[in-house]
């Protein structure tokens, strides 16, 4: 609410201090009411209240006498926190009015009657701003703090998929206020799978490291994710610094270890020693054995991956040139890796064709010369069972 009213008082005085205080008004009337705007422009609203009630007390008032002081009440009224002083006064300009400044005047109710926690009032002049062709940023946030203190989850979710949605049809970004609003009231109804998707649009367009964390977290609990993508998934939180626990590096050098990526492992583990993850604590001992069989490992892996590369030529399938080619790049020979993988990919037959090109091309996108030709190869990816959602993660770190 802190923040409403700051809007509020905000919009309070906008445009509203410039009003014609002097033409056609008497000095009685016209002095109170130019000494209340100057003591607005100073922040003293309540002294500035003071004065124009000095103007409302000269008997006889004309109409354009009346209308100045009623504009001059609302705006220091509300600076002063007496927002049903303000209301009254308000209501009574918006009916004298017309055009922007109607308009103007109803987003102000909105904004006044919300100050007083009368929600269906509120809402009842937000809409009436609209339509008279208000459409501030400030009116929008109101809007959508209403929403969520009526508890229509639904509600808010429609109207904040229908901004989105004509952001994105007219070729401008959405706002990031409409997509928190949406993914937020995906969330409370459990509406998961979309409430992700919505992430993942986050992400596109404000990558920011909470909105990475909030993602990847909920990523594997999608309906058919499939869960041989763990450790691309735990790559994704790696590269966008968003894996920071003890576990998770441990389960990552892990399950590299076990993919046949030793190399991969040794990253990962130096990287939690860096980090102070890996290598502190009660269990800095264990760290230090996985370090040591990662390093064991990889030494194993460059003095077999030549043989391993040729017996995978051999192969029926292209399945263990894929994983021989995935491992050099690990190893920093990105070109020499890629070939691989590609006659592995020529080759056919594999159990996971989808997965195969989605490490090609985390593997292009690591080299200059055909980053473009990754990024293509990530956005090309098909299937529901995450594949493609991990690609498409990627083309967004590599931008």
């Amino acid at each position: 609410m802190k923040t409403l009213r700051a809007l509020a008082l905000a919009l309070a005085t906008a445009g509203l201090l410039n009003a014609a205080l002097a033409q056609g008004l008497r000095p009685e009337v016209g002095k109170p009411l130019q000494q209340a705007g100057e003591l607005l422009k100073a922040g003293k609203a309540r002294e500035a209240l003071a004065k124009v009630r000095e103007a409302e007390a000269v008997g006889g008032r004309t109409a354009a006498e009346q209308l100045t002081i009623d504009r001059m009440k609302g705006a220091a009224a509300q600076r002063a926190g007496d927002n049903a002083t303000a209301v009254q006064a308000l209501e009574a300009v918006f009916n004298k009015v017309s055009g922007a400044e109607q308009a103007q005047t109803a987003e102000q109710l909105a904004f006044a009657y919300s100050q007083l926690k009368d929600w269906a009032k509120s809402q009842q002049w937000a809409t009436k701003a609209q339509q008279l062709g208000s459409n501030s940023a400030q009116l929008k946030q109101l809007t959508a703090y209403l929403q969520s203190q009526s508890g229509d989850y639904t509600a808010i979710a429609r109207d904040a998929a229908a901004a989105i949605a004509a952001s994105e049809q007219a070729g401008r970004r959405p706002e990031e206020g409409d997509l928190l609003r949406l993914a937020d009231a995906q969330q409370r109804t459990g509406a998961t799978n979309a409430y992700i998707v919505t992430l993942e649009k986050l992400l596109a367009n404000y990558p920011k490291k909470d909105y990475w964390s909030a993602y990847l977290g909920r990523l594997t609990r999608k309906s058919g994710f499939s869960q041989g993508l763990g450790l691309d998934v735990l790559r994704l939180r790696l590269a966008s610094g968003t894996l920071d626990k003890t576990d998770d590096f441990m389960e990552m050098a892990q399950l590299a270890l076990q993919a046949g990526f030793p190399a991969e492992g040794v990253d990962i583990v130096d990287k939690g020693f860096a980090s102070k993850a890996l290598g502190t604590g009660p269990e800095a001992e264990r760290h230090q054995r996985l370090k040591d069989l990662a390093v064991k490992r990889n030494a194993e892996k460059k003095a077999s991956i030549a043989a391993d590369a040729t017996a995978a030529a051999a192969e029926k399938t292209g399945d263990a040139l894929v994983e021989v080619g995935y491992a050099y790049v690990t190893m920093g020979q990105v070109d020499q890796g890629i070939k691989l993988m590609e006659q592995g990919i020529a080759k056919g037959n594999l159990k996971r064709p989808e997965q195969a090109r989605l490490h090609l091309g985390m593997a292009q996108i690591q080299s200059p010369a055909l980053k473009a030709k990754g990024l293509q190869t990530l956005r090309s990816l098909k299937g529901t069972d995450g594949v493609a959602e991990v690609g498409r993660l990627w083309t967004v770190l590599a931008r």
